[in-house]
């Protein structure tokens, strides 16, 4: 009679799962770490990289290599060459990643000012550590970039749009400066997303994205992207393996289920953000306004030649940044003062957002970056513009009340 295996051995030795007959429509989530092979020859050519597939959940995973792909299908709908993606644990993970790849001790970044405050970081307190320096201009007005170039130039990285002024970034400006430099244009395209403009199409080498803002959309998973040429992708991939900053398979799959409702989300946020910022313009409280989709702001005529349009018109991105008169204080008031939107970090969520800037998202930039002391960034969400126009409205009316006076100054992003 054959003797049955132990009991311990039957419990971790179950009868393995059958590959399905039917395609499933939703992503399956592969939490495996480990993977196995029918010989040790296969498991060395998979070492080797003589051969496709999986060997270890650090090197790569299925849920995790399938939302890159998607990330890589929507950037580079119409990309003039074939674009792969590369999936991070996070956004910083996958910007770190492309400045690691692409500067060596030496080399030389431009970056636009004002930047997200973590790239600023790690830029001037990391990189510079290991020999790279940067120089830093002003976006609106190329002659400043094109100023910061060096025979060391790397890289020229910029924003898409960026945070908390909603600055548009002439991308196709940056790739004339890019290629004559002979450096890589690596753009950041969170705030914009592949709804409203996709940097490869223009001329960039590498988009990164915080797939934790839109891509995601829901406040409840983290990562990041890159995406761009095969070639450089797959250089990408051996500094994660190196450096550690895989994405999980759990978030994976949040975040690529994300990506079947973007174009919705985005669409309907873009609309109600255009909505909030004009009628918000109009508040003898408020001293500007900056958001692109209003005439005033100084990337309008760019944004309308470079951003996607659809029935609702051209659409401007879901961020507004919002500047009472008084300074720092009635921003605080302003934030405070707020009942439907959160004050809460991050953006791109189901949920309206805001965030006094100069004490949160960029306390290491501070006046140099040109951010006003009182301005109040707001992530708008998926609720009707007219609760949230009434909502800052009312924390606006306080402000007047408790005795802020408006002045006859306008800033340049204010549609008033």
């Amino acid at each position: 009679m054959r003797r049955p295996n132990g009991e311990n051995t039957r419990a971790v030795h179950l009868p393995p799962l059958a590959d399905p007959r039917q395609s499933p429509l939703g992503l399956p989530v592969w939490r495996s770490s480990a993977w196995g092979f029918s010989d040790s020859a296969e498991y060395a050519e998979m070492c080797d990289e003589k051969s496709s597939g999986f060997a270890h959940g650090g090197v790569d995973n299925p849920t995790t290599a399938a939302f890159a792909a998607a990330v890589a299908s929507l950037e580079g709908a119409a990309a003039p060459k074939d674009v792969a993606g590369q999936a991070f644990s996070s956004g910083m993970a996958a910007i770190t990643a492309v400045l690691m790849t692409f500067l060596r001790a030496g080399a030389h970044i431009v970056a636009p000012i004002p930047v997200h405050g973590g790239t600023y970081s790690l830029i001037t307190n990391v990189l510079s550590r290991f020999g790279v320096s940067a120089g830093f201009a002003d976006y609106g007005d190329l002659s400043r970039v094109n100023a910061e170039v060096r025979s060391n130039t790397k890289i020229i990285y910029a924003e898409t749009l960026s945070n908390p002024a909603m600055a548009v970034s002439d991308i196709r400006g940056l790739y004339r400066i890019a290629r004559r430099a002979g450096a890589l244009l690596v753009v950041d395209s969170t705030f914009a997303t592949p709804v409203v403009c996709r940097p490869l199409e223009h001329g960039a080498d590498l988009v990164v994205h915080s797939a934790t803002r839109y891509l995601g959309g829901h406040d409840d998973c983290e990562g990041g992207v890159a995406v761009g040429r095969p070639d450089l992708i797959a250089q990408l991939g051996e500094v994660r393996l190196d450096t550690g900053g895989t994405l999980s398979p759990d978030d994976a799959f949040l975040l690529r289920r994300g990506l079947a409702t973007l174009p919705l989300r985005v669409r309907r946020m873009c609309a109600t953000a255009m909505v909030f910022a004009a009628a918000v313009a109009k508040h003898p409280a408020v001293r500007r306004v900056d958001y692109p989709g209003l005439p005033g702001h100084p990337g309008h005529q760019l944004a309308r030649h470079l951003f996607d349009s659809g029935p609702e018109g051209t659409r401007y991105g879901a961020c507004v940044t919002v500047t009472p008169h008084g300074g720092y204080d009635a921003g605080v008031a302003l934030a405070d003062g707020l009942r439907i939107a959160s004050i809460a970090t991050s953006v791109g969520g189901t949920r309206t957002k805001a965030a006094h800037v100069a004490s949160t998202s960029h306390p290491q930039l501070g006046g140099a970056a040109g951010i006003d002391a009182g301005a109040v960034r707001f992530s708008i969400g998926l609720e009707d513009a007219e609760d949230l126009i009434m909502d800052v409205t009312r924390a606006l009316d306080a402000l007047l009340d408790q005795g802020v006076a408006p002045d006859s100054g306008k800033g340049p992003g204010s549609g008033r």
